[in-house]
């Protein structure tokens, strides 16, 4: 097998369903090696399993390619290391790490207990942080050392942390945690030869399934718009060396979309010169108001 990314060493986390399996058969058909990260937990976090993991390692096999299955849980950082590691021991290096593990606990904010708070940014903003971070640190020590690096970084944001989305503060609250964290990466690591962009996708997956309930329920029209796999190609193209010169962008994806998030920018203004009186402000706020672009909509409303 071989592609645009022909000998790439690529892990993918959460790669045992949905749209991370899709990702890891598709570096597979491209050319890469696969480290396939999945701890095969409920939609909920809950349980585990390696057999998610080592079926799509199996699948990748079938098709003529190289992977190896891991069962680290990304959010600890020992064990994101050895993920790192794993990749290392197995292919002799580490070029692609794309972070997709994830998991849902929906619930309106005055009811999101501390708990289920604390399981979804763990899981979404420190797994991305714990698994890059080990990586960055293998990456930075190569270029320190005079080898060259082209390295990549693949987050996975959401329209929920972008734009918000009823129902989930957490999610949503980590989504847009990553979005950032995504600009800064591409701002600091270009030093080193690593580019970190990020995807907003939009498809059918466990977590997605009662949202596209009605478009599963569809007779298949040809092209089925809402399928994991429409997402990959784009991740695909940002792990090889072709996206080297792309760094610090947020792509939402969804069927045969493909748009640039535009992200947060500086608005219209309004300087005195001086410090404003309070009762001076609610003039001077309206008429920002009046010659910026409306926000778009939360999700949900």
């Amino acid at each position: 097998m071989s592609g645009i990314c022909d000998g790439r060493v690529v892990i993918v986390t959460g790669a045992g369903r949905g749209i991370g399996r899709e990702h890891a058969l598709a570096f597979a058909r491209a050319g890469a090696k696969v480290v396939v990260n999945d701890l095969g937990v409920s939609l909920q976090g809950e349980g585990g399993s390696q057999t998610p993991a080592d079926e799509v390692v199996k699948e990748i096999q079938e098709l003529g390619g190289e992977a190896v299955s891991n069962g680290s849980d990304v959010a600890d950082f020992a064990q994101a290391g050895e993920l790192v590691k794993t990749a290392i021991d197995a292919f002799g290096g580490l070029d692609v790490v794309v972070n997709n593990a994830g998991f849902v606990r929906d619930r309106m904010f005055v009811s999101t207990s501390e708990d289920e708070w604390d399981a979804i940014v763990r899981v979404h903003l420190k797994g991305h942080y714990a698994v890059a971070s080990n990586a960055c640190a293998y990456w930075r020590q190569r270029s320190k050392d005079g080898q060259a690096v082209d390295a990549r970084i693949i987050n996975t944001s959401s329209g929920a942390g972008l734009q918000g989305s009823i129902g989930q503060s957490a999610y949503s609250a980590a989504k847009g945690g990553i979005a950032a964290l995504t600009l800064v990466q591409a701002a600091e690591l270009g030093r080193y030869g690593i580019t970190s962009n990020a995807i907003a996708p939009s498809a059918r997956t466990r977590m997605t399934e009662e949202v596209f309930a009605e478009m599963m329920a569809r007779p298949d029209e040809g092209f089925d718009a809402m399928h994991p796999g429409n997402v990959s190609p784009l991740v695909v193209w940002l792990g090889s060396p072709e996206s080297r010169d792309v760094t610090g962008r947020i792509f939402e994806v969804a069927g045969g979309s493909i748009s640039l998030a535009d992200g947060w920018r500086t608005g219209p203004e309004l300087d005195k010169g001086a410090r404003w009186e309070p009762d001076e402000v609610g003039a001077a706020v309206h008429e920002l108001l009046s010659k910026a672009e409306p926000p778009q909509k939360v999700y949900g409303t």
